[in-house]
């Protein structure tokens, strides 16, 4: 049974982002995947109602990062919880206060209750 807004996995490694995406879609959700932020960003400006929340690494080719997109995305739609993770960044000191930074290696089961709570409350 999928459950509420979708959930979108941005990540450009394919294994990462197919990990991420079954691992949400096992619990119910629905899920979207994405290969870079700025793909995310340009999904999010068309379907910001259908989008309960962003699960993002950091590093991607393009314009944007992650931080990129978790700070466009908190500004213009509060309502779309963000998740960013890296194994090498740190979160900047302006990262705003609503996104959540979750360091690499991550425990599934905090994601995964984050994520639900994201798509299910909104």
């Amino acid at each position: 049974m999928v459950v509420g807004k979708a959930v979108l996995v941005v990540e450009d490694d394919p294994l990462l982002r197919v990990d991420a995406a079954t691992m949400f879609e096992a619990a119910g959700l629905w899920v979207i995947e994405m290969e870079t932020a700025d793909e995310a960003l340009a999904y999010v400006r068309d379907q910001a109602a259908d989008v309960g929340a962003i699960f993002t690494d950091v590093q991607f080719p393009g314009e944007a990062d992650g931080f990129d997109l978790a700070g466009t995305v908190a500004a213009r739609w509060p309502h779309i919880t963000v998740l960013v993770t890296s194994g090498r960044a740190r979160p900047p000191a302006d990262l705003p206060k609503s996104v959540r930074f979750v360091p690499k290696p991550w425990r599934p089961l905090d994601v995964l209750a984050a994520m639900q709570n994201a798509v299910t409350l909104h």
